[in-house]
């Protein structure tokens, strides 16, 4: 591709942009004009933002979309070279590949540039590192865990930021996970194979959605949880749903036709809902999470069996419905 000749914003990727950007901009400039932190620093493109997850198209890119990188470096380092660093980098091409670079965020500081690497772990986990016990760990939002292990990080001559994501994407201990699914568990019940009918019934037309919904949501949920993977913000689970090995595929043309049908197609959306809810029941016991004998089709009598395995005692005591 000739210099300034713009790639096709149709099928260029935001983390394939910002590879080449930060390859072919930032880091010769970094190598040659900041050894000391070339030998320190880890780069990447991760956090905030859809190019993170793999997810933007072009409709993306009418906000905050462009070349950019995030530079991650100690607090020390940070304080000793961040100013002057971000500075020179600020002075470099505004435009590369016919795209405006972004050396900073649109939306402000913590997202790109360069980035205090305790700073910008304390953002989505409320510590500089990965939680050391169950009830830390159920103090995280997953959606904030999904967002710090995604995108990629390009280099990291320490280490250190990559060891830390590392340590996240080892998942949840076991015991966070089964009381997560024991109250996917009860949810789903409670409100697709119990309340939507019901509601229906009633002709209680919104609380009837407002019950589908809430199954929804709690069906992508779990079927995170079945695949050990954190589940996203709303807006990008769907998409991340549809990838997901277990059940992932199945789960969403499933889910789709659900909420294409109109509001009165009540015995297909209830059949539906059922066919979801057995699919779940059948990898539950694939997983050995409850006993293969069980032979109920209503998920709330499978949530206790779940708390059950859970070692901890004190979390394996608390309500099931309860996160």
């Amino acid at each position: 591709m000739e210099e300034g000749e713009k790639m096709d914003s149709n099928k260029i990727k935001g983390l394939e942009l910002s590879k080449k950007y930060f390859e072919e901009v930032y880091l010769p400039v970094i190598k040659s004009e900041f050894p000391e932190v070339f030998e320190k620093m880890a780069a990447g493109l991760a956090g905030e933002g859809s190019e993170c997850f793999g997810f933007d198209d072009e409709i993306s890119q009418d906000h905050d979309f462009g070349p950019s990188c995030c530079i991650w470096l100690s607090s020390e380092d940070y304080e000793k070279y961040g100013l002057n660093l971000q500075k020179r980098l600020n002075e470099l091409p505004k435009e590369f590949l016919g795209f405006r670079a972004l050396n900073v965020s649109e939306f402000g500081d913590g997202r790109r540039g360069v980035l205090n690497t305790e700073d910008w772990f304390f953002k989505f986990l409320g510590d500089v590192k990965a939680p050391d016990n169950l009830y830390d760990w159920r103090l995280i939002p997953e959606e904030l865990l999904a967002t710090a292990v995604n995108g990629e990080i390009f280099m990291d001559n320490l280490g250190k930021f990559t060891k830390i994501r590392n340590d996240l994407e080892k998942y949840f201990p076991e015991d966070i996970r089964l009381n997560k699914i024991a109250t996917r568990c009860m949810k789903m019940a409670q409100s697709g194979q119990y309340n939507y009918l019901r509601c229906m019934r009633r002709n209680e037309i919104v609380a009837a959605r407002l019950a589908e919904t809430e199954f929804i949501n709690e069906t992508i949920h779990i079927i995170f949880l079945l695949n050990k993977k954190y589940k996203l913000f709303y807006k990008w689970m769907p998409k991340a749903l549809k990838n997901l090995k277990i059940l992932g595929e199945k789960t969403y043309f499933l889910i789709e036709e659900l909420v294409k049908l109109p509001v009165g197609a009540v015995n297909r959306k209830f059949q539906i809902i059922e066919e979801i809810s057995a699919n779940v029941i059948l990898e539950l016991k694939y997983q050995n999470i409850v006993p293969r004998q069980l032979t109920s089709d209503f998920l709330q009598d499978y949530g206790p069996f779940v708390q059950n395995k859970i070692e901890d005692e004190k979390l394996r005591n608390w309500n099931p419905a309860m996160d």
